[in-house]
């Protein structure tokens, strides 16, 4: 593509108008930015009449400090349930659901000392973490021993998968 009379009018047209480069490049078509500018320096075009600059935004206010959490709980273990109450400050229309491992908080509720678990499909609405008191790391006990799985017993599995696999291999071949 080479620069006509034509297509450098424009350019010229364009840029005192205060049309960024790439603004330029998509008008005239089979021409990057780089060109553009390029061929802005090269014909000492350098003043604009209004020259293109992002818009400034509004500064944002103040985040209120959060209050620190006053938590309760009781926690049974049962054929593997786990009863706790935990009583999270939320900001006010926080949407809050009980679940069978606790309180499922929304992730604005979540605050040091509770359970980080996810709970549910972070892509649906129903989306939240279990919110229990947590007791090792970030995790409730019952979450915490799905997550922190002993060496020894991650090992087992994993041979026993690989021995699965392997005679599923022989029996298939």
């Amino acid at each position: 593509m080479g620069w006509t009379e034509e297509r450098v009018a424009i350019l010229r047209k364009l840029w005192n108008e205060g049309h960024s480069a790439s603004m330029i490049a998509k008008e005239l078509g089979q021409v990057t930015r780089n060109a553009v500018i390029g061929k802005v320096h090269r014909l000492g075009l350098s003043g604009r009449a209004t020259p293109s600059r992002p818009v400034k935004r509004p500064p944002r206010a103040p985040k209120a400090k959060a209050l620190p959490p006053r938590e309760t709980a009781t926690v049974i273990n049962i054929n593997q349930q786990i009863e706790a109450k935990v009583e999270p400050q939320t900001p006010a229309g926080q949407d809050l659901a009980r679940t069978a491992l606790g309180t499922k908080v929304g992730v604005t509720g979540l605050r040091e000392g509770m359970c980080k678990w996810p709970v549910g499909d972070p892509q649906e609405a129903g989306f939240g973490f279990c919110g229990a008191k947590a007791a090792a790391g970030v995790y409730c006990s019952q979450h915490a021993a799905i997550a922190y799985q002993p060496v020894a017993a991650r090992k087992q599995k994993n041979d026993a998968d690989r021995a699965l696999l392997a005679r599923l291999a022989r029996s298939a071949g």
